[in-house]
């Protein structure tokens, strides 16, 4: 019991060495994008119908830094002031796989294939649930009106240079603090206790197929944020799951879960629930095939790997630092955090 407990702890903080650096500057990028792109930006952007809007809603989706009320009541926002239909979904589907702290942590822990592939099938994703949708769905956008949520009406002036760095490294890690903690726990724990060969020997039928189907159908119903997502598709790799059965989870986890599919339902209808939950299933599978394509013949220990290694003292202090920012936003007075994010939400 002793050595797993070693082996957990070792995994574990051998995890975080190696990518707090990239998180630590992702989440210095987040807040200074969320000091130029607001919420009103975007609103003014998605509120014609079309392919047009569409794309937008999903490139505005892939780095943008969004306020702790989180991308479903967002993206309800969106469609309460004008937004398409086919532009909220594909900004609800492109939103939450990716964003500039994941894609750092990406490859960080998976190396520069995945760091490039995983942001472009999160464009292709909501491109196609948002055409989906377009075409299917008929019913005209409303007019767009005039933003009236607190984020939006927010008078208090502010140093930019502070704003970002509040939002970078307090509002955004309490959004993910908790969730990329559980994360690394996971990672760790499958890392100590699954054998090195496990899903290469069990789950290998039907050239990853079944190891795409078990990974979707664990991706779909719960949530996991994107960048908490990498460490646990990290592990599995290296213990013998195929890239494209962990790119599946990658993107079912972060996109897909209960709360988002029964608010689309409420808010848009079933058929563009229903749209919403076929464009993920039909692109995870697609793009889980096409990563395996790109890494055929590639060894298993090759694939999480990047260009370059940062220093051991570096990685040290930088998880020493992660951890001190992750718990002070998990532990920080949760009243005060809801002010915070008020306030930083529109720039």
């Amino acid at each position: 019991m002793l050595h797993y407990l070693q082996m957990l702890v070792v995994k574990f903080w051998a995890t975080m060495t190696e990518m707090s650096p990239y998180l630590l500057f992702g989440f210095f990028v987040a807040g200074i994008l969320s000091v130029f792109i607001s919420a009103k930006t975007v609103e003014r952007h998605l509120g014609s119908g079309g392919f047009w809007a569409v794309l937008k809603a999903s490139l505005f989706g892939i780095p943008l830094p969004l306020c702790s009320c989180g991308v479903i009541p967002v993206s309800m926002s969106l469609y309460k002031h004008g937004a398409s239909r086919g532009a909220v979904v594909s900004f609800l589907l492109s939103t939450p796989q990716t964003g500039v702290d994941s894609i750092f942590v990406t490859y960080s822990l998976l190396g520069p294939v995945f760091a490039i592939f995983r942001p472009i099938a999160a464009l292709v994703t909501g491109l196609f649930g948002g055409t989906l949708v377009s075409v299917f769905d008929k019913r005209d956008s409303e007019q767009n009106q005039p933003c009236t949520d607190e984020c939006c009406n927010n008078t208090k002036r502010e140093n930019r240079f502070w704003k970002a760095l509040r939002y970078g490294f307090f509002v955004l890690p309490a959004d993910i603090g908790k969730a990329m903690l559980a994360g690394l726990i996971i990672a760790a724990v499958i890392s100590a206790t699954i054998p090195d060969d496990f899903f290469s020997v069990y789950l290998t039928a039907g050239g990853g197929l079944l190891a795409m189907v078990v990974m979707m159908a664990v991706g779909i119903p719960m949530y996991v944020c994107a960048t908490a997502s990498v460490p646990i598709a990290a592990a599995l790799i290296q213990k013998g799951l195929d890239p494209g059965a962990a790119m599946v989870f990658l993107m079912t986890g972060p996109a897909t879960n209960a709360a988002a599919f029964t608010t689309l339902w409420s808010m848009l209808g079933k058929k563009t629930a229903l749209l919403y939950l076929l464009s993920v299933i039909i692109s995870a599978f697609a793009a889980g095939f096409v990563l395996d394509m790109i890494f055929r013949g590639t060894p298993k220990e090759g694939i999480c790997t990047h260009g370059w290694m940062l220093p051991g003292w570096f990685g040290n202090l930088c998880a020493i630092v992660l951890l001190a920012v992750l718990g002070w936003a998990i532990f920080k007075n949760p009243h005060k955090r809801q002010e915070s994010d008020a306030d930083t939400a529109a720039a």
